[in-house]
């Protein structure tokens, strides 16, 4: 009687899931108190979030182990062994979605209806995209100064920006009286403004190329504004999944190195060339604002690169959000906050004080620089 059943339980045994070739997985990230792993089908965009048993699972789905091999190391790992009604439902909940080999592919995820007039495109807010073919694009940029990343042209750039930047802090107080004075010229303020807006749409390119240059898939580029603010945008689709964490960091910090190297030819001529007073003034102040565009891009809060930085460092999704939590937990001493793991505590008290620690210097800045513009 028991034969039929028998041959069931061991052909799904040795069955070997495969996942579409198009699934992305993540790395382990923090969560509130949980740990979890993001999963994505780029074909239809929908993503979705396992717990680490499921994830272990997953992961092994080659096509070349099958469900009895995964299970003896799911049992070596986590001391239990998964019977064949939890395969199955771990089964068709990835072949519901499309995950798997030879099943149907998933719908596109939250389809965006097509409205009968463009609301989104407006007078005083919209966007636009740039190009058709966005990756297209930035892999022919790429080839075009993907050179400088190596290291034998990186790391000297990066000598130079460090001492641009010592430049900088020594004749800090001259150049904030040069761009205090810049305000009052028009014409030089337009001719900054616009060199800074240009060092933005740099920017913005940059994380696609660096993105592009570690694997990554860049979704659109193009401009949105909210008037006055006209600015350019470069989304990469596919930023959580990037091979490391190294390489994640470097496509969150790329903007804002791109921003100091901008300003580099810009520092040779105030350093060196004849310059009458009223350019070398406007070229101080390029100076001074061009770095702090630059590093104001590195403050870690959201949704500033320094937010994706600092949240890659803490290997944590939602970062903002889960130290709010935790902290209000925390402040009420609700039994909830201790049972966040510790690793979870450590992060979110860390990041709730560094950035309480970063506001303070930022506002005790503005201060200095106004008491300074103020006593000259």
């Amino acid at each position: 009687m028991s034969a039929v059943p028998d041959a069931a339980a061991d052909a799904l045994a040795e069955y070997r899931p495969e996942l579409r070739p198009h699934v992305l997985l993540s790395e382990a990230l923090l969560q509130g108190a949980a740990t979890v792993h993001l999963i994505k089908d780029t074909d239809s965009g929908g993503s979705f979030r396992v717990g680490p048993k499921e994830h272990f699972l997953i992961a092994r789905m080659d096509g070349e182990r099958s469900l009895r091999e995964i299970g003896e190391e799911y049992a070596r790992e986590y001391g239990r062994r998964l019977d064949g009604a939890r395969w199955q439902q771990i089964l068709r909940m990835l072949g519901s979605r499309g995950l798997l080999a030879g099943a149907p592919a998933a719908a596109p995820a939250a389809p965006r209806p097509e409205p009968a007039e463009p609301p989104r495109r407006g007078l005083l807010r919209g966007s636009v995209r740039l190009v058709a073919d966005a990756d297209a694009t930035t892999a022919r940029l790429h080839r075009a100064v993907g050179f400088l990343l190596a290291p034998g042209s990186l790391v000297p750039l990066l000598a130079l920006v460090v001492a641009m930047e010592a430049v900088v802090v020594l004749n800090a107080g001259q150049l904030l009286v040069d761009a205090w004075e810049s305000f009052t010229n028009p014409v030089l303020l337009v001719g900054i403004a616009t060199l800074l807006w240009f060092s933005t749409a740099l920017h913005e390119l940059a994380h696609g190329v660096v993105a592009r240059h570690h694997g990554g898939t860049v979704a659109e580029i193009g401009l949105r504004w909210r008037l006055p603010v006209i600015i350019m945008y470069c989304t990469v689709d596919n930023y959580l999944y990037l091979g490391s964490r190294r390489q994640r960091v470097d496509t969150a910090l790329a903007g804002a190195v791109m921003n100091l190297l901008f300003l580099l030819p810009f520092c040779a001529l105030w350093l060196f060339a004849p310059l009458d007073a009223a350019t070398h003034d406007a070229l101080g102040a390029l100076l001074l604002l061009g770095s702090v565009q630059a590093f104001a891009m590195l403050i870690p809060l959201p949704p500033l690169d320094g937010y994706r930085i600092v949240s890659q460092l803490c290997g944590a999704t939602d970062l903002a959000a889960s130290t709010g939590a935790y902290l209000r937990l925390a402040v009420r001493r609700d039994p909830a906050a201790a049972a966040y793991p510790r690793r979870a505590r450590t992060v979110y008290l860390a990041y709730g004080l560094g950035s309480v620690l970063v506001l303070v210097l930022i506002i005790g800045t503005v201060v200095a620089a106004a008491r300074h513009l103020l006593t000259v």
